[in-house]
């Protein structure tokens, strides 16, 4: 037997736990003194509802579980069962279809708006790499029934609140709306059904520049005119809301000042928020407004979220507005760790070593202890220097042997 996980998952040390129990609590805590309500769903989704999800590429990654027994017999009998035919259920891919199946299902219960968290672990068949797991915890919350921009404005002061008292620094939030994104497509005269593909290559604008884009855009055999057309929005540099303003809906810019000016007077410009043009998010069910985190140092966004008015109707044949925005927690996690993170305030964790005739007297003696220290209380070992040094390693503070000395040594005390 292998004693290795499978791939693209983790094992946590104990103080690799701490740090991330520390960082989930805090980011929870956050979340309810904003007054959002946590629940949780199964990670278990009926395999139809993940088909319609409008999940994009995460269509692609999605972990699908065969059918059982009978049902499964059958769909083997035939000569060359369809995919289709052998799964009937995967594994979630994030939180927000659960949580709008959630919602359709437990409406007449729910006050409205209904503001969510969900903090769960999520699969995806990624390919396996820093800063991508197969398995990986997301922290999410949202905001359903509320169809004004406040729900946004609300969304990004917790988030960023819950990034700063969780350790992240140098951050900035971007945002852009879909419907921006649509309207400049359709100055340039592209046909709508390209808009979609026009949306990823255009994502790339921040790693590849304008010239990049141009490039993919002739590359994939669009019109020169409609190229030309769109590439004209960039030859005074990035598209302002300003200059967007003249080739779009105003009231879409409209939303977006709104936001941005609100999101500056609460936090009193605490941490930057930006307009970016080519920010898309791969999802497909977003509707209007996306947003993601970037943190300096680091690649790839740390948090993201948009509006998605129409995944509830699919399941309730009418449609509810909602929002949300996630925490990628492994990235925190990931950034935090290089850091050195250490859990401020934290009391230090102690052994109590115990003989054979003194354990229960021990016991007595570790619970006084704890009033300020965490204690473990463990029979002495033989070699006790050596096991010493692993308690160390494993983020103990200090020791001492009930019977001979009771006064906690710390190991800090003995470096010379």
């Amino acid at each position: 037997m292998k004693s290795t996980p499978v791939k693209g998952t983790r094992d946590y040390l104990p103080s690799e736990v701490r740090i991330r129990d520390h960082l989930q609590r805090i980011i929870l805590e956050t979340y309810q003194d904003a007054g959002f309500e946590r629940i949780s769903t199964p990670i278990l989704e009926d395999g139809i509802n993940l088909d319609k999800s409008d999940g994009g590429e995460n269509l692609n990654l999605i972990f699908k579980i065969l059918k059982r027994g009978q049902k499964l017999s059958d769909a083997l009998a035939q000569n060359t069962p369809e995919e289709k035919e052998l799964s009937d259920m995967g594994l979630r891919y994030d939180l927000t279809l659960p949580l709008s199946r959630y919602y359709a299902n437990n409406r007449s219960n729910l006050i409205s708006p209904f503001k969510v968290i969900q903090i769960d672990r999520v699969y995806r068949a990624e390919r396996p790499q820093k800063g991508r797991l197969r398995e990986f915890m997301q922290c999410d919350i949202d905001i359903i029934g509320n169809p004004s921009r406040d729900a946004e404005v609300e969304l990004i002061l917790t988030t960023a609140t819950a990034l700063k008292r969780a350790g992240l620094k140098n951050f900035t939030v971007k945002i852009n709306d879909r419907r921006i994104l649509k309207d400049i497509f359709s100055y340039a005269g592209f046909d709508p059904k390209d808009h979609e593909r026009l949306a990823i290559i255009f994502d790339k604008l921040d790693k590849i520049g304008i010239d990049g884009v141009e490039q993919e855009l002739e590359e994939e055999g669009f019109a020169a005119p409609n190229i030309r057309q769109f590439i004209g929005l960039f030859q005074e540099g990035s598209l302002t809301l300003d200059s967007a303003a003249q080739v779009c809906d105003a009231s879409y810019i409209t939303d977006l000042r709104e936001i941005i000016h609100n999101v500056n007077q609460v936090s009193g410009k605490d941490f930057a928020v930006e307009f970016a043009p080519s920010l898309v998010r791969g999802q497909g069910y977003y509707t209007g407004t996306v947003f993601e985190v970037t943190a300096e140092g680091y690649r790839g966004a740390v948090a993201g979220g948009g509006r998605y008015d129409n995944l509830i109707g699919k399941f309730l044949g009418e449609n509810i507005p909602a929002v949300g925005f996630s925490i990628g927690f492994e990235r925190i996690f990931g950034i935090l760790m290089e850091q050195n993170y250490q859990i401020p305030d934290q009391k230090e964790r102690i052994a109590v070593f115990y003989d054979p005739d003194t354990y229960v007297p021990a016991l007595s003696y570790a619970r006084e202890l704890r009033k300020d220290y965490m204690v473990s209380v463990i029979a002495r070992p033989k070699k006790l220097g050596k096991f010493l040094n692993k308690l160390e390693q494993q983020g103990f503070a200090g020791f001492t042997v009930y019977g001979q000395n009771e006064d906690v040594k710390l190991f800090k005390d003995n470096i010379q």
